[in-house]
C-alpha cells in the first residue's frame, strides 16, 4: 500500500476525482476515492479514510475524466488524446474485483471526455465529432448521438429528469442546451412517389392518431473564450460556465436561455466548476496558478457566493487541481 505523504504531490497527477459510493466488499472501501493518474495511465482506488491506495487499475491512454455506475461498482474511464486524436474508447473497470474490463468500443466517434451517469446509462462528449453519446451497459451499445455543431464539446451535465443537457465548447466559446420535445403527430403529407391523398403518413413516421415522436432542440449561447468548467445549479434555474481564458464565469438563464451574467473570477485557467449541494457556493479551480509567494497567490481553488456573484474564500488546493465532485452517503 502507497500511503499519500502531501496533497501536492498527490494532486498533480489528477485527472479527474469522483467519490463513488461502492458496494461493501472485504477489501474495496466504501465509499471509494478514485483517482486518474494521468501520467501512468492508471486510475488509483483509495480509502477516504486511511488515505491509502488499496489499487492501481489500468485505465487505457491518456484517461482523462471518471464517474462510476448507479451502484458504485463499475467506473468509466475517458480516454482522450486532444481534439483531432483518433481514440475511440472508454475504458471500464470493476472496482469489487479491481481490474480492468473491456473498453467500450465508440467506434467512429473519437477523443471522448466529459462523461456522466444518468438513468442508468452513460453520456458522454466526442471532440472530435462535435457530438455527444449515450452508453447502454445492459446492452453494450452506444444507443443514441447528437451534434452540438460546436468545437470541442467538453463537459456535459445531464439533468435527473434527462430532459435537459448542457455541454461546454472551449473553442467555439459557448454552452450548448439541449431539451427533449415531444411533437405531436399529425396529418402529414403523402411519401415521395406516393399518390396518396394528402394525410398520408410517410413510411415509418406516425400518421393521425399516432404516437408524439421525440425530438430535440439544440441552443447554443455565446458564454466566453475557453469554456470549459460547467455546472447547473440544483434548483435548475441557473447554468453557470468558466472561462478560461476570459477569467470570468458567465451565468445563463437555463428558462429563457440568456446569459444574465458575466462575473470576474480569481483564477487563471479555469477548468472546472461546481456548485454545493445546497446551491449556496460555487467551487471553480484553476490550472494557471496565480504566482508569487503569498498564500492568496498560490490559492487556485475560489469559492462564490451563488446569490450575490461575489467570491467569498480562497484556497490552495495543490498543483494544478482537476477535478470537482461530492459524495453522499446514505
Amino acid at each position: 500500500m502507497d500511503r499519500l505523504r502531501n496533497s501536492t504531490r498527490f494532486a498533480s497527477g489528477l485527472g479527474a476525482m469522483l467519490l463513488a459510493a461502492v458496494s461493501v466488499s472485504a477489501e474495496t472501501p466504501s465509499p471509494a476515492l478514485l483517482v486518474l493518474e494521468k501520467s501512468d495511465n492508471t486510475l488509483a482506488i483509495v480509502d477516504p479514510a486511511t488515505l491509502l491506495i488499496v489499487a492501481r487499475v489500468a485505465a487505457g491512454e491518456d484517461p482523462h475524466e471518471v464517474t462510476a455506475s448507479d451502484d458504485g461498482r463499475v467506473a468509466y474511464i475517458s480516454n482522450y488524446g486532444g481534439e483531432g486524436s483518433t481514440l475511440n474508447t472508454i475504458s471500464v473497470v470493476d472496482l469489487i474485483a479491481r481490474k480492468a474490463l473491456p473498453a467500450v468500443d465508440l467506434g467512429a466517434l473519437h477523443s471522448p471526455h466529459g462523461l456522466a451517469m444518468a438513468g442508468g446509462k452513460l453520456y458522454f462528449t466526442a471532440e472530435t465529432n462535435k457530438v455527444i453519446g449515450r452508453y447502454d451497459p445492459a446492452t453494450r451499445r452506444v444507443d443514441w448521438v447528437l451534434g452540438t455543431g460546436e468545437d470541442r464539446t467538453h463537459m456535459l451535465v445531464v439533468a435527473p429528469s434527462l430532459e435537459r443537457i448542457v455541454t461546454s465548447n472551449v473553442s467555439s466559446g459557448t454552452v450548448s442546451i439541449i431539451e427533449r420535445i415531444m411533437q405531436p403527430s399529425g396529418p402529414l403529407g403523402p411519401p415521395p412517389g406516393s399518390n396518396g391523398p394528402p394525410g398520408t403518413a410517410a413510411p415509418g413516421l406516425p400518421g393521425p392518431g399516432g404516437e408524439p415522436r421525440q425530438s430535440w432542440i439544440v441552443t447554443n449561447v455565446v458564454a466566453g473564450q475557453g469554456s470549459e468548467g460547467i455546472d447547473v445549479s440544483p434548483d435548475g434555474r441557473e447554468i453557470w460556465v468558466a472561462n478560461a481564458r476570459d477569467g470570468t464565469a458567465t451565468i445563463i438563464e437555463a428558462a429563457d436561455k440568456r446569459v444574465s451574467q458575466t462575473v470576474p473570477i480569481s483564477v487563471k485557467g479555469a477548468n472546472r466548476l461546481k456548485f454545493t449541494p445546497d446551491g449556496k457556493r460555487v467551487l471553480i479551480t484553476g490550472l494557471g496558478g496565480r504566482g508569487g509567494s503569498s498564500a492568496a497567490a498560490a490559492a487556485d481553488l475560489s469559492v462564490l457566493d451563488a446569490s450575490t456573484r461575489k467570491e467569498v474564500k480562497q484556497i490552495s488546493a495543490g498543483n494544478r487541481p482537476d477535478g470537482l465532485a461530492w459524495a453522499v452517503r446514505n
